[in-house]
């Protein structure tokens, strides 16, 4: 096998990797006041099913939500998830 080979194989393997990671995304959110408005926001992201878990931070006003391995949730999708429970986004970040 020539290196060119053998470098397109490695590097067919190390983009398909790539691909099949999971996304961290972490959003400001306004509008939550208390324990309810936290499990409203995590029962919303967990009937998505690309979403493997959520984290919602009171204090920091945060929402945070990893995905499953080679998925993801658009920004539209995760605004109008954050929206129809009730509250406002302010920014997305994904990581």
């Amino acid at each position: 096998m020539t290196a060119f080979k053998r470098l397109a194989i490695v590097l067919a393997v190390v983009c398909t990797a790539t691909a099949a990671q999971a996304e961290t995304i972490v959003a400001s959110v306004n509008g939550m006041v208390c324990a309810l408005c936290v499990i409203g926001i995590e029962n919303s992201f967990k009937r998505l099913p690309q979403v493997q878990e959520v984290k919602v931070d009171l204090g920091t006003k945060s929402v945070t939500v990893r995905t499953k391995d080679g998925q993801t949730v658009d920004d539209a999708r995760f605004t109008r998830t954050i929206t129809n429970a009730g509250y406002k986004l302010v920014s997305i970040f994904r990581q």
